[in-house]
């Protein structure tokens, strides 16, 4: 018996952290939650998961020795796929985290202690109590994917009082820089590319503060002004995220931003956004809160962007032409194994010749959008030539690496309808024999069969080889190739990132192979 309690309760703990990881990963939003879990495949994956645990305790009821044998087999087997795999963005124990395992624990224990303190007034038998408690530990079981709903509720009221104290001595502390100078930074994708990509172009004249890695949700904005906010810094670059209507706002309300910069808009996030208004209305509230003596900064390439109408002074970037005038427009770009030029004119009509390491239409595009934002802000275009040279590819975001004979482009941290044709266009400019690797997109709704069949089309002329990781997942992607008639032998499907790089390898040609890894499942897909 002891045996089993043990192992049970290794197998409920591992089970609890997976839970609480996948709770982290949907941004501890709990209709982001709810919508994760009615995915099939999680469906399946949660059922998977707990399904030996099931069948422990009826065993555990029978009471023979054979029974409880098999029944610590089953907690074993619940343990062994419960075990922690390598993630791309691990649990983090935050407080918070910790205040979720800690309430859950309270709640298990007073799942046990409740039915053995009231068999016990009663005068039951101690089989009878052994088995009201194994029921009350099989519910909660069942129940953990919910129970974490139950536990947030529980500890929302805390976690409101300790956020707005968090919020409070941030907006404290930046009451005490009215000079600061500050610039959000916001968009479907490319946001955190432009954000460090301004914060080099500033950098040589300005001493600035940016929001480090993905800290783009007002907790994180709050983090890195409590923490790195110095009397010294005069310009604060602030990313901000969104995942449902309001949250650019929210931050908007704790920063005042004086210039904001909207990068792009696309149907990215529509399992929470709905529709593609909603996405627009709420990168558009950065715009609603710059000042009327302020600027914001619009790439003019998205008609999303260009088609919206704002009150306030806009400044305009891109690379393509368009019926109204660009203010700062990227031209003559040309891509090699090296990087990519392009060519630039300052409001005088100067023209500029700009290279960088970066390869891509839309990361030329996002340096425009930076040029635009320093040279406003007073740096000359000849001073931002050596700057733009100096960039670093931010990792996973179109990152060309240099491995052995082959060049990965490593666009794998997420993937949009935009993005992804953005990247196949890249690879379509390398003369070396072009390979795709891509699970696909996700967190498109009902629109994920469509936007992923989309891309399959547009991929058809725009790679030697498509191998695609997952069956299913990518069945839409499948059926755009083979209907734009990509053939069908170069279209490779394996189950892992892991045999997809092996298939690679095994693809025949003396050409250099050039791979766009476009996208790499977060963990609550993979």
């Amino acid at each position: 018996m002891i045996l089993w309690s043990v192992t049970y309760l290794v197998g409920t703990i591992r089970y609890e952290l997976y839970i609480a990881h996948m709770f982290q990963q949907n941004s501890y939003k709990p209709r982001e939650y709810r919508e994760w879990m009615q995915v099939h495949s999680n469906v399946g994956r949660l059922l998977g998961k707990c399904l030996y645990a099931i069948l422990s305790l009826p065993l555990l009821w029978v009471g023979n020795l054979v029974c409880l044998m098999i029944a610590c087999l089953m907690n074993v087997m619940t343990i062994w796929v419960n075990k922690p795999r390598k993630a791309k963005k691990p649990l983090v124990y935050t407080p918070r985290v910790k205040r979720m395992l800690i309430t859950t624990a309270v709640i298990y224990v007073l799942g046990i202690v409740i039915p053995v303190v009231t068999g016990i007034i009663r005068g039951m038998a101690v089989e009878r109590i052994v088995q009201m408690t194994g029921i009350v530990l099989l519910v909660l079981f069942l129940l953990t994917p919910f129970l974490i709903l139950l536990v947030n509720l529980l500890n929302r009221p805390v976690e409101k009082g300790i956020n707005q104290h968090y919020i409070n001595d941030a907006a404290r502390i930046l009451s005490q820089m009215p000079d600061l100078k500050i610039i959000g930074v916001t968009g479907s994708y490319g946001k955190t590319s432009v954000k460090y990509f301004l914060n080099t172009l500033l950098s040589g004249q300005f001493n600035v503060l940016h929001t480090p890695g993905n800290f783009n949700t007002t907790l994180g904005v709050v983090r890195t002004i409590r923490e790195q906010m110095k009397p010294f810094h005069e310009i604060f670059i602030c990313e901000m995220g969104a995942r449902e209507v309001g949250d650019i706002k929210e931050i908007c309300d704790l920063v005042h931003p004086d210039y904001g910069i909207i990068t792009s808009i696309g149907p990215q996030h529509l399992q929470s956004f709905h529709t593609i208004e909603n996405i627009i209305g709420t990168k558009f509230e950065l715009a609603d809160a710059i000042p009327q003596e302020g600027k914001v900064f619009l790439n003019y390439d998205n008609e999303y962007i260009r088609n919206h109408l704002t009150d306030k002074t806009v400044v305009s970037y891109g690379t393509a032409g368009t019926n109204g005038q660009i203010d700062y427009r990227a031209y003559d770009i040309t891509v090699s194994p090296e990087g990519s030029a392009f060519k630039m004119k300052d409001q005088s009509g100067q023209e500029y010749e700009f290279h960088t390491r970066l390869v891509g239409n839309h990361n030329v595009q996002n340096i425009a959008g930076a040029i635009a934002v320093a040279n406003t802000l007073g740096i000359s275009m000849d001073k931002l030539i050596y700057p733009v040279k100096q960039l670093e590819s931010v990792a996973h975001r179109l990152q060309l690496v240099k491995q052995g004979n082959r060049i990965l482009l490593d666009d794998s941290y997420n993937s949009n309808k935009n993005g992804f044709k953005a990247a196949l266009d890249t690879l379509a400019m390398f003369k070396e024999l072009r390979i795709l690797m891509t699970p696909g997109m996700v967190e498109l709704g009902e629109k994920q069969y469509d936007e992923n069949k989309e891309v399959g089309v547009y991929a058809a002329d725009k790679c030697d080889y498509a191998v695609l990781v997952g069956k299913e997942q990518t069945k839409p992607i499948q059926d755009g190739l083979t209907e734009a008639g990509f053939p069908s032998n170069r279209m490779i499907v394996v189950d892992t990132l892991q045999e997809a790089f092996q298939m690679v390898n095994a693809i025949p040609g003396e050409k250099q192979k050039v791979v766009l890894i476009e996208n790499d499942l977060p963990d609550n897909y993979a």
